[in-house]
C-alpha cells in the first residue's frame, strides 16, 4: 500500500479550549519540569467527551457497547467525506441522498460542515452549530456506515436537547466521530483509508480520538 497524502483531522487539545459548552474546561499542567526533575510530564483533566472524540453507543444507550470494545474493523477502514446542504442547523435525509453513493453503504463516513473554522467562544460555535435532522436517521440506518464523523460539536445540533439522533443512531451500535477537523482537505466523494483511534478506556462512553486519513495511491 503506497500512501501518497497524509490528512489530521482531529482538533489540538489546548488548555480552556472552545468544547461543549456545558463541560468543563481542559486543563494542560506541567508537574515534572526537565531543568528540576531531568523530564518532562504533565498533568491533564478534561471530559471523555472533549474535542476530537469518539461517542460509543453506551454514551446514551444503556448496556450498550463501550469504548473499548468496538471492534478495529469498525474505526479503521475505507471512508468518504461528504459535504451536504445544510438548512439552518440541519441536514436532511433528502440532503444525504441528493449525494450518496453506493460505495457510501457499510463504511466510513464524515460529513464537512466547515464549522471547524468558527472555532471560538461565540454563541455561533457553541450552540448553534449544524447536526442531522430527524429526517435523516431512517436513511442512514437504511445505508448503514460502520463509523459516522462530523467537524461540529454534535451529531444532534444543539436544538435537540433530549439527542434523539444519537439515540436512535447509537442504538443501531453505530460509533459517532465529533468536532473533526480538516475535512476541507478531503475531496468529497474520493476513498480514503481512515484510522479513528480512541484511548481504551475501559467501561467507558467515550474517549478523546486521533483521527486520519490516508490518501493511497
Amino acid at each position: 500500500m503506497e500512501v501518497k497524502n497524509y490528512f489530521d483531522l482531529s482538533v489540538d487539545i489546548r488548555p480552556n479550549m472552545p468544547c461543549w459548552p456545558t463541560n468543563p474546561l481542559v486543563r494542560v499542567d506541567p508537574v515534572g519540569l526537565l531543568a528540576r526533575d531531568g523530564y518532562t510530564v504533565e498533568r491533564y483533566e478534561s471530559v471523555t467527551h472533549t474535542g476530537t472524540h469518539m461517542d460509543a453507543p453506551y454514551h446514551m444507550i444503556d448496556g450498550a457497547r463501550t469504548v473499548d470494545k468496538i471492534p478495529l474493523e469498525q474505526i479503521i477502514g475505507p471512508g468518504y467525506c461528504i459535504k451536504p446542504e445544510i438548512e439552518g442547523t440541519e441536514i436532511h435525509g433528502y440532503a444525504l441522498k441528493k449525494i450518496w453513493k453506493p460505495e457510501y453503504d457499510g463504511n466510513i463516513i464524515l460529513i464537512n460542515t466547515g464549522w471547524d473554522k468558527k472555532r471560538s467562544y461565540t454563541k455561533e460555535f457553541q450552540y448553534e452549530f449544524p447536526g442531522l435532522a430527524d429526517d435523516s436517521v431512517e436513511f442512514i440506518k437504511a445505508h448503514k456506515p460502520k463509523l459516522l464523523g462530523i467537524d461540529s460539536l454534535g451529531i444532534d445540533p444543539y436544538s435537540h436537547s433530549d439527542f434523539r439522533v444519537h439515540k436512535a443512531l447509537l442504538a443501531t451500535d453505530m460509533a459517532f466521530i465529533e468536532d473533526l477537523t480538516n475535512l476541507d482537505k478531503l475531496t468529497p466523494g474520493k476513498e480514503y483509508f481512515i484510522m479513528a483511534l480512541p484511548l481504551k478506556l475501559n467501561g467507558a462512553s467515550g474517549s478523546m480520538a486521533r483521527v486520519v486519513a490516508l490518501e493511497i495511491a
